[in-house]
């Protein structure tokens, strides 16, 4: 259970670019089924779509998912409780069950305008390289990035 601290001085901007990580619940490893990641990837192209998220990288490891963006419109928490509940939705239906698939809250970092967005971008993408899953960035079909790999710094 995460600390009720968690969400203490949590402020969010629209135009700010987020770092984001969110964990599913008990740590099931739902998305090593690529139709259930695949449900995911489908709420964070729609959250671009709806303009409340402007896209920068992001991963769907088999347990969480990493997820650079700007935030368009309204607050960081709404945007994350329509991630999360779309996704569960979705997931759930599929699965014909219901309960969490998402532990609650998440971890976000608010980068800073020096802060490079390509450097955070390659560690997003690093990560299923770093967990065995990957030989490559770039190779991880479960990832997407706004710039091409090649245009990114090592991570």
């Amino acid at each position: 259970m995460p600390s009720p601290r968690l969400h203490y001085g949590r402020h969010s901007c629209s135009g700010t670019v987020y770092a984001l990580t969110t964990i599913t619940h008990a740590r099931v490893p739902r998305f090593h089924a690529p139709d259930l990641a695949g449900h995911v990837m489908q709420v964070l192209h729609d959250l671009e779509h709806e303009h409340r998220a402007c896209n920068l990288a992001w991963v769907v490891m088999p347990d969480h998912v990493h997820w650079l963006m700007q935030l368009r419109q309204g607050s960081l928490g709404a945007c994350m409780q329509r991630f999360k509940s779309r996704s569960s939705l979705l997931i759930n239906r599929q699965l014909h069950r219901s309960g969490p698939i998402w532990q609650p809250g998440y971890f976000d970092h608010a980068l800073r305008s020096d802060e490079d967005l390509r450097h955070q971008a390659a560690y997003i993408l690093a990560n299923p390289v770093r967990a065995g899953l990957a030989d490559a960035v770039g190779e991880y079909p479960l990832s997407w990035c706004r710039w091409p790999t090649e245009d990114l710094p090592p991570s």
